[in-house]
């Protein structure tokens, strides 16, 4: 998780073009890791994952990354991702893909708002633009992940939870 967020951190800063930023590609990734641990260990065991991310990939943007981008980082990580636990907790006994669809929906609108406005908010970069391309990626990568989410889940359910970790 931490790893996921200190790249997006880093990537964010570099634009691809006037829509997208590097980072927008490996951020959605995030939501795949929660979810998989809300599956299958629990809210509880996924809000540890998002509180050791959050710590870890903070404390490391600080260094690597500008001041605005870390305290948006987290801040938008955090709210987005308890969102995303919460949400995935209350559907999960649903169709397997409703839970993670609409739990990475959300919160990566919520992700997605936050971040953009506090990081650049003043910035002469096109950062509104930036941010609906993050969001249409994270979106998409939202819908495209859920067959991955599937086929990890059907490992771990196999093979239980902790024989599927390693």
């Amino acid at each position: 998780m931490a790893s996921v967020v200190l790249a997006s951190n880093i990537l964010v800063q570099y634009p691809i073009n006037d829509w997208l930023t590097w980072g927008a590609i490996t951020y959605p990734f995030a939501f795949l890791v929660t979810e998989l641990m809300n599956r299958a260990h629990g809210p509880h065991a996924a809000r540890r994952v998002v509180w050791v991310g959050f710590a870890v990939a903070v404390a490391a943007s600080l260094v690597l990354a500008p001041v605005r981008i870390a305290v948006a980082s987290g801040t938008a990580f955090l709210l987005s991702q308890w969102l995303d636990v919460g949400v995935f907790h209350r559907l999960r006994h649903g169709r397997w893909w409703r839970a993670p669809l609409v739990a990475t929906l959300l919160a990566a609108l919520l992700d997605t708002f936050l971040f953009w406005s506090i990081a650049f908010y003043g910035v002469a970069e096109p950062w509104v633009t930036w941010a609906l391309g993050d969001l249409g990626v994270k979106l998409v990568l939202g819908v495209g992940l859920l067959l991955p989410f599937r086929l990890l889940m059907a490992r771990v359910m196999v093979k239980g939870p902790a024989q599927a970790a390693h």
